[in-house]
């Protein structure tokens, strides 16, 4: 049965990127991706909703990702859901949904006016 596992978002940055490497030396950058939606009500009230999004950005992508996105920046990332777990303190199993980023395009522009980039992750093979 064929499956389908792709998440399109476009949102500002929550917090700079933070990198780390894995033992065997791939870099993942980990960031938070703020998306708000506004609509009215029926009576005519203005509403407001932000969605926040863990995202993970492996090997090149993550390097890219590090140097030039900081807090605040516009982005649009297409990618995968992932649905890790983990054990708390007190023995109980928590889930935790993150995106992994496959894109990245730069929505906005940075003071020094640098153009906008688009880069893809160009392996299929990033750790899980």
């Amino acid at each position: 049965m064929p499956a389908l596992n792709r998440v399109q978002l476009i949102g500002r940055l929550g917090k700079d990127p933070e990198t780390r490497s894995t033992p065997n030396g791939k870099k993942v950058a980990n960031f938070s991706l703020a998306v708000g939606e506004r609509w009215k009500t029926a009576g005519g009230e203005a509403k407001e909703h932000t969605e926040w999004f863990n995202v993970e950005a492996w090997g090149r992508l993550g390097e890219i990702c590090q140097q030039y996105l900081q807090k605040g920046r516009l982005v649009f990332i297409e990618g995968r859901l992932k649905t890790d777990r983990y054990e708390d303190k007190g023995g109980e199993t928590k889930y935790f949904t993150k995106v992994v980023a496959l894109m990245m395009q730069m929505l906005d522009r940075k003071p020094e006016e640098e153009p906008v980039a688009a880069v893809e992750e160009e392996q299929a093979g990033y750790e899980t």
